[in-house]
């Protein structure tokens, strides 16, 4: 199971919605020039989806610890994983999220896994991840805890 690793890539959905910037991009360009017009489009269009996969974010777990994003959370601090779907992964998201949570969550992507953060110097209480595999992110960190030994506290 381990190590885990999962790249939060956009949705197909995402992809295709930002497309709506070719035509936009043609008829603000075409004007001017067919040329121009054309080339902006397929620029923007590449650009927009070069943006958005250079920065989707990588969740990983391995046996010294988890990392979301730029995060990195060692294994002996994390608690015990929780996943969440559907309305409770929204609560989750939404009215039930603490303030002080590190987050790293995608709105194209529904589940989230909560980890509990066990460290008392840290102000997080919890991380809360977006992922499409839920319950293999919460063995890989079960996996990983139980590799490490039994933890103080």
């Amino acid at each position: 199971m381990l190590p885990y690793r999962e790249r939060l890539f956009p949705s197909l959905w995402i992809f295709l919605s930002t497309a709506l910037v070719i035509p936009a991009s043609l008829l603000v360009f075409l004007p001017i020039s067919p040329i121009a017009g054309v080339v902006c489009a397929i620029v923007l269009y590449l650009g927009t989806i070069g943006a958005l996969v250079a920065t989707s974010p990588v969740i990983e777990v391995d046996e010294a610890g988890i990392t979301a994003g730029r995060a990195r959370l060692p294994i002996e601090f994390s608690g015990e994983a929780e996943s969440f779907t559907g309305p409770h992964a929204t609560l989750e998201r939404g009215r039930q999220l603490d303030a002080r949570a590190w987050l790293v969550i995608r709105g194209w992507i529904d589940p989230v896994v909560k980890i509990p953060v066990r460290d008392p110097e840290d102000p997080a209480p919890y991380w809360l991840v977006s992922t499409r595999k839920p319950q293999r992110i919460m063995a890989a960190i079960e996996t990983a805890r139980e590799a490490r030994g039994p933890s103080e506290g």
